[in-house]
């Protein structure tokens, strides 16, 4: 007796699986809902539309090439010889102490710029308190990961003026400025507490 009050239910012969009513808020978000009508994706090598054009931007009129294979071009290198790679050389494999020395070297380069273009004096070190307005050189950095504001600017001073130092910017008297991180810039202010200087003049390259 207890057999027969079994409901048959085999491999063959599965029981119905409940269905969503169309009532139910879950039938909302059950995977046939997402995507419908939802087709298998065709294998890349058996796409149909290989080389046909499907946008294009302006209007090109009888275009043609022409070449002999590479026969009769002949290669130049250009500048010294020290400044050509004459091996292998893997990129962005640079020693950071190089990359310093690059970086170093655009900031003084930049500040010669500057200096006579704006007919500045010498510059000043950005880790000196200064009662004085005085004019320091440098590269603009942030104090956080996020995006540059003007309550996270700092300056980081060149190598030979300031050592590498950094300062934080205070940018209240400028009534419009534009900046961005790495940008090269000169700056005059004041630094009375040699924590935080007050920012009146930018002198930027353009």
């Amino acid at each position: 007796q207890g057999s027969q009050k079994r409901s048959n239910s085999t491999p063959e012969t599965p029981r119905p699986k409940r269905t969503l009513s169309s009532r139910s808020p879950y039938a909302l978000f059950s995977p046939s809902s997402f995507s419908p009508s939802a087709t298998p994706s065709q294998k890349y090598p058996s796409r149909s539309s290989r080389g046909e054009v499907v946008a294009s931007l302006g209007s090109v009129q009888g275009p043609s090439w022409s070449g002999r294979g590479g026969r009769g071009c002949t290669l130049k290198l250009f500048g010294s010889p020290e400044e050509n790679l004459m091996k292998s050389y893997k990129f962005m494999f640079q020693k950071v102490l190089d990359i310093r020395e690059v970086l170093s070297w655009r900031i003084e380069e930049l500040g010669d710029v500057l200096k006579s273009h704006h007919h500045l004096e010498d510059f000043a070190s950005v880790l000196l308190p200064a009662q004085e307005p005085v004019t320091v050189l440098g590269q603009i950095s942030c104090d956080s990961n996020g995006k540059l504001n003007p309550k996270s600017v700092v300056l980081e001073g060149d190598r030979e003026h300031s050592s590498g130092g950094q300062i934080p910017l205070d940018l209240s008297e400028l009534k419009e400025f534009s900046l961005f991180p790495g940008q090269i810039v000169a700056l005059e202010g004041t630094n009375s507490t040699g924590r935080t200087m007050v920012v009146s003049k930018i002198y930027e390259v353009r």
